[in-house]
């Protein structure tokens, strides 16, 4: 593996293990959860650093994504709960009602898709920057035998609306017509 390469896939990994870790800590306190310690939010991302830096060789496709994603965040879920203080535990803490699920599921899947579409737009990116580059050779001279070639096309109708100009059109390509006085 290449340095380069190598560096690639840990950015990639910091990136997807940041946005879960926030959105995972974010949901989780915005659900009465009480916020994540930080150790135990940094505990997380790097467990999810670890996971993604492992199967973060190639680009993945959709299905790929939305499956690590859900994954990921699901794991961090349980961390978060089992390892942070809640703020207003209940009967319902530790069990996750439907409608959690539902929001977790709803949030991994958007965070999916924003992961994906990133992962898109580096991979064009990376394609682009690696594909050849088109060298068109431009001639150091023009042999004389050949000469310049004509830009007009040849028309034999223009010669009747020849000096006739549309009402409104404006001329500013070409040479002069011929030489001016000014007086």
């Amino acid at each position: 593996m290449s340095p380069a390469s190598s560096v690639l896939r840990l950015g990639r990994a910091v990136v997807f293990a940041t946005v879960c870790g926030a959105v995972s800590a974010g949901g989780h306190a915005l659900a009465g959860g009480g916020l994540v310690p930080f150790e135990v939010y940094l505990a997380g991302v790097l467990a999810a650093l670890g996971l993604a830096y492992l199967i973060d060789g190639r680009e993945r496709g959709p299905a790929a994504v939305l499956v690590a994603t859900v994954g990921t965040q699901m794991l961090l879920h349980q961390l978060f709960e089992r390892l942070t203080p809640a703020a207003g535990a209940g009967p319902a803490h530790g069990h996750p009602a439907p409608g959690m699920a539902l929001v977790h599921l709803t949030m991994a899947g958007l965070t999916a898709w924003w992961l994906h579409r990133g992962e898109r737009a580096l991979w064009l990116m990376i394609r682009l920057y690696g594909a050849p580059r088109l060298i068109v050779p431009l001639p150091a001279a023009v042999p004389a035998e050949t000469g310049w070639p004509s830009w007009r096309p040849v028309t034999p109708y223009l010669t009747a609306y020849a000096g006739r100009t549309v009402s409104g059109a404006i001329l500013r390509r070409g040479p002069p017509h011929g030489p001016r006085h000014f007086g």
